[in-house]
């Protein structure tokens, strides 16, 4: 199988790809997109949408992606086989900065 992931160096997304990568232990490349303006052009053009991750699979671009949506459709496609392993992180989130709330202190008020 031979898979292409357009990610960025640091975000959740990303992340949530690399774990199923490695969760399934497949070799893959990994082309940055935040660092090399050309590989962000390439992914735009194969994929026809601006939005990462995205990832090839044989071939098949995978746009917008999440890593639960990776898992699920190598799974469907019967190019993996179920894993019971621990991913690590979450599959289906996006960095900090995409959901503000996320990892801050909530504040409580005793009165």
């Amino acid at each position: 199988m031979k898979i292409k992931a357009y990610l960025k160096p640091q975000c959740g997304w990303s992340r949530g790809v690399r774990a199923v990568m490695e969760k399934y232990r497949l070799e893959f490349q990994e082309i940055d997109i935040i660092n090399f303006p050309e590989n962000y052009a390439e992914m735009v053009e194969k994929s026809g949408q601006n939005l990462s991750p995205c990832v090839e699979i044989d071939g098949v671009m995978l746009a917008d992606i999440s890593g639960e949506e990776v898992e699920a459709y190598m799974l469907e496609n019967k190019l993996v086989e179920k894993s019971c392993a621990d991913a690590g992180v979450p599959l289906d989130r996006g960095c900090t900065h995409d959901h503000p709330h996320e990892g801050k202190a909530k504040t409580v008020r005793m009165f």
